[in-house]
């Protein structure tokens, strides 16, 4: 491997991309990541103010990592979800409905060894964690440095940086989000839609304990999570059309106050936003291919989802799991890790789970997105059916916590 900078060079330091650094490193490969933004800008509350719903298969992942420590005081276990249908104007409109779901991670304690349904982290906190880990284990990072253009050979990957320095590994992993360089100069296309819809996202505190219980309403403009943070506050994510998007964003705060209590109820209290409000435009975008010859692509750079289920992150977090276990397998075993031949392992590995989830998400997405009665009785029937069948629900609560199917080691805990 002399002749190479590194065994893997990852664009993109996010959190999918550090996490397989580490996944990488940690069975002895020479990684490199490279990202447009410093580690220290990432880590400002201001920088996005989201907050991820971590699956506990995915949680096991960073405890496997060694990232347990600094992520755990920073992390709240999801014990319930709640899921309801709501109807206009919003959640604190009308009475209860008998439509509704109830996930509880008692029901599952057996088999999940006690852990809850997910964790709920800030994202300045993941990065933080894996910052440090990152810095720890001595895995250069070059930031901020951009990637301008990527060549592949029979024999290896060249990547380019805008300083004009070059780089070259037999593999290189894109993970730099939607707008992905070396998806693009893989000659990778890409198939989505726009949902014609903004997340508006904002941090609140809660009037009254939240007991780790997670809301969500599906409301006719999207839907309306109220996800549970540390500290007794919630975060966000209050799905709208673009134009009333923009409205909320650009309101003054007693306004948008307003609006957030006639959606959010007197169930928690008041709930007094801290921090700013940030707002996301929401589509669907899929990777035609997740490999080519010295290439993997990896979290958004793979699939851009709707985050009505949470399921965006895990989707990454999952995928570094799978190409970490499949890269470091080919490496014992001899292999050119970086052909397509080792890299088609992994694209199989994860293909069929990438798009049934994107296209569930976007079946959610246009079921509950509506007030269309016909609609509204189909969906609440079919709530209502699976919040009765047991064996259903539990197997929804599985599969929302990343432990159906065939499972990487690092998503059962395992070192690599």
């Amino acid at each position: 491997m002399s002749a190479y900078d590194a065994d893997v060079i990852i664009a993109g330091a996010g959190m999918a991309g550090a996490t397989l650094a580490l996944a990488l490193h940690q069975a002895g490969l020479k990684v490199v990541l490279v990202d447009p933004v410093a580690f220290d800008s990432q880590l400002a509350p201001t920088f996005d103010g989201r907050a991820s719903a971590i699956a506990f298969a995915a949680f096991r992942q960073w405890r496997a990592l060694g990232l347990a420590e600094s992520l755990e005081p920073h992390a709240q276990r999801i014990e319930q979800i709640l899921v309801t249908d709501g109807r206009t104007p919003g959640a604190a409109a009308s009475g209860p409905t008998a439509f509704f779901l109830r996930f509880d991670a008692a029901e599952i304690a057996d088999r999940a060894d006690g852990e809850p349904l997910g964790y709920l982290v800030e994202n300045r906190h993941t990065r933080a964690a894996l910052a440090a880990g990152v810095e720890a284990a001595g895995i250069p990072v070059l930031a901020p440095a951009r990637v301008v253009s990527a060549t592949f050979d029979a024999r290896a990957a060249t990547v380019t940086l805008a300083d004009g320095r070059t780089l070259t590994a037999p593999l290189v992993v894109g993970a730099e989000g939607r707008g992905s360089v070396i998806r693009e100069a893989a000659g990778i296309g890409v198939l989505g839609w726009d949902y014609r819809q903004t997340g508006v996202v904002a941090t609140v505190r809660l009037a009254r304990p939240h007991h780790g219980v997670a809301h969500e309403y599906f409301l006719p403009g999207g839907p309306f999570a109220i996800l549970p943070l540390t500290d007794n506050r919630a975060s966000l994510v209050w799905t709208e059309s673009t134009a009333r998007a923009a409205a909320l964003k650009a309101a003054r705060p007693e306004v948008f106050h307003a609006h957030l209590q006639r959606r959010f109820g007197d169930h928690l209290g008041e709930a007094v936003v801290e921090g700013p409000v940030f707002t996301y435009p929401l589509s669907l975008q899929l990777a035609e291919r997740l490999v080519a010859p010295r290439v993997a692509l990896l979290g958004d750079a793979a699939h851009g989802v709707h985050p009505i289920a949470g399921q965006g992150l895990n989707l990454g977090l999952k995928g570094a799991a799978a190409l970490a276990e499949v890269v470091v397998e080919a490496c014992r075993l001899g292999e050119d890790f970086g052909s397509e031949a080792v890299l088609e392992r992994y694209a199989a590995w994860r293909r069929f789970d990438t798009v049934t989830l994107s296209a569930g998400m976007d079946l959610f997405v246009r079921l509950f997105s509506n007030d269309n009665p016909v609609a509204r009785l189909a969906r609440g029937v079919g709530m209502a059916a699976v919040n009765r069948i047991g064996p259903a629900r539990r197997f929804f609560m599985q599969e929302a916590g990343g432990a159906v199917g065939d499972l990487p080691r690092l998503l059962r805990g395992e070192a690599l």
